[in-house]
């Protein structure tokens, strides 16, 4: 039987974009193109009309920008949108804000040449519309506005020796937020690296720190990795966990793509596992593809933890479950569990999580 094709809206101001993302997605024999938009007013009148699986929307439009109109489609009629935005540092605060909103993933726009830039990226759009399709996608009323309960540690808790290593992909932003926000500021250490270019990781690591009690940073190469502190790669390099003397420290250095990434969430779990051993914690949360399954394999291999996010909770059940099946997880949670599983592997025998 033939496999349904994933049935797409184009919505961008820029008729070249729209044009280019047409013949892009067009070539691949399992999407529809079903029309485009030159903004969010045509837009919704085809929405209604056409009944698409998934929109590609742009974040800077006429009469309605992109994240008005993202609140809207997520508000009243909730459904996977990809964000095709700029690599600026407006680009990046923008298509974070999106993400937050309910936004499945983005395509980030080339500076310069844009017509061979985004033919380039071909393979990246083909995929991640395809990935958008099938992702969990939560409205509003389901979203809410209220952050849960921050967790707070108990006696006999000690973070001092545990090292957290989180890897995400796709559905990573919500994710993040929700596990670190709700963490007591004497957690463990944390090195997370998130499938992002440069100029995002630097946004999303202050947008992280105005919200957690913890201090979130963009790791940078020799920093000391400290208790309550939480580590983000950049966009354009490997994080790997080191010891200096008696210390861990944060290595930043490669631009080689591993596991089809850079920064690679492997990286992180292989450094981890023969720096930390059993005394860190292996966490990956929702993401497409495979990257940190064999990482975090060889974290468990060498007594650490290990976690993963469930496939209800997961925006896209792709490196969780692969990790999964390969032996991975030692124990697979839902998104809201995963933090106080953190702090209870942190907890003497006799120690509780409890809230504030």
């Amino acid at each position: 039987m033939a496999t349904k094709r994933v049935r797409v809206l184009i919505v961008d101001d820029s008729a070249l974009i729209r044009k280019m993302m047409t013949e892009i997605l067009s070539k691949d024999s399992g999407i529809e193109v079903l029309g485009t938009a030159q903004d969010p007013y045509v837009a919704r009148e085809k929405i209604k009309a056409l009944n698409p699986d998934v929109i590609t929307l742009d974040i800077e439009m006429p009469k309605m920008d992109g994240i008005e109109f993202l609140q809207k489609i997520m508000k009243l009629r909730p459904m996977p949108v990809l964000m095709v935005s700029s690599l600026t540092q407006q680009g990046a605060d923008a298509t974070l804000q999106a993400l937050e909103l309910g936004a499945v993933d983005y395509v980030a726009k080339p500076t310069q040449d844009l017509q061979s830039g985004l033919a380039e990226k071909c393979e990246e759009i083909v995929a991640k519309v395809k990935a958008a399709a099938g992702a969990k996608v939560r409205g509003g009323s389901e979203r809410g506005t209220a952050r849960p309960q921050r967790l707070r540690s108990a006696p006999g808790y000690s973070s001092t020796e545990t090292v957290v290593a989180i890897g995400a992909s796709t559905g990573g932003v919500e994710a993040l937020t929700s596990v670190l926000t709700v963490l007591p500021p004497d957690s463990p250490a944390i090195l997370v690296t998130q499938h992002m270019p440069a100029s995002f990781t630097t946004s999303f690591a202050q947008r992280l720190n105005a919200m957690c009690a913890i201090h979130v940073m963009e790791a940078r190469d020799g920093v000391r990795v400290l208790p309550g502190h939480a580590y983000l790669a950049p966009g354009d390099a490997h994080l790997r966990l080191t010891r200096s003397g008696a210390n861990y420290v944060c290595r930043i250095a490669g631009q080689d793509r591993v596991s089809g990434h850079c920064p690679s969430v492997d990286v992180l779990y292989r450094s981890v596992a023969e720096c930390a051993g059993k005394n860190a914690i292996g966490v990956i949360l929702t993401g497409m593809g495979k990257d940190g399954a064999r990482g975090l394999l060889e974290m468990r291999e060498a007594g650490a933890r290990t976690l993963g996010q469930n496939e209800a909770t997961s925006v896209i059940y792709g490196m969780p479950r692969v990790a999964k099946e390969i032996g991975a997880v030692e124990q697979q949670l839902s998104l809201a569990l995963i933090p106080q599983r953190i702090l209870e592997i942190c907890l003497s025998e006799k120690g509780k999580v409890i809230r504030v």
